[in-house]
């Protein structure tokens, strides 16, 4: 463990995406090998069972497209999410998971499930997006900048319109960004 604290934090920012990325491919195939009996539990809008959704959705995909779709745009904004200090990255991701995923039990449709790591995804988009400007560092603006030009286009999935894609998932797990933007933000002395 002392080896990997001495790690610059840019390594163990890569270090972390991966190794969420390999976790998802890696339940993906137990995913696949169970008939996709895992995917049952995604957030089941307001049903008891359902709460347990929003702890494992983010980490169930309803195949192997759709965690391929996943997979580069998490080990990019997961990376750079890490990358704003593994601390603060690793409390943002917790607000995104556990915020968005909650927002969606409470309003999604009560007859869907759902799963995957594209609410993530939002929050980590809209949190280095947002941070910048709240921490009021120049680097992290233009890094937000960047990621908004690159993935900005994708923000069009929080509207509703593409039949079985969450874009609740998409839209509170990008309001959950935001705030966590603001809850982690670096404090001044």
């Amino acid at each position: 463990m002392s080896d990997l604290r001495a790690r610059p934090g840019w390594q163990l920012a890569a270090i972390g995406a991966v190794g969420f990325v390999v976790l998802l491919w890696g339940i993906e195939a137990v995913d696949v090998a169970a008939s996709h009996r895992l995917d049952g539990w995604g957030i089941r809008p307001r049903s008891g069972e359902g709460l347990l959704g929003i702890l494992a959705a983010p980490l169930l995909h309803g195949g192997w497209g759709h965690l391929s779709a996943n997979t580069v745009p998490a080990l990019v904004l997961g990376f750079l999410t890490l990358a704003t200090g593994i601390g603060r990255g690793l409390a943002a991701t917790a607000i995104i998971w556990l915020l968005g995923g909650l927002a969606v039990w409470l309003v999604a449709g009560s007859s869907s499930v759902h799963l995957g790591a594209s609410g993530l995804i939002f929050g980590w988009l809209t949190y280095l997006v947002v941070q910048g400007f709240v921490d009021r560092e120049p680097l992290e603006i233009v890094v937000g900048l960047g990621v908004l030009v690159v993935y900005g286009g994708v923000l069009w999935g929080v509207l509703p319109g593409t039949p079985g894609v969450s874009w609740q998932g998409h839209l509170f797990g990008a309001v959950a960004g935001v705030v966590a933007a603001f809850v982690v933000r670096e404090r001044s002395a």
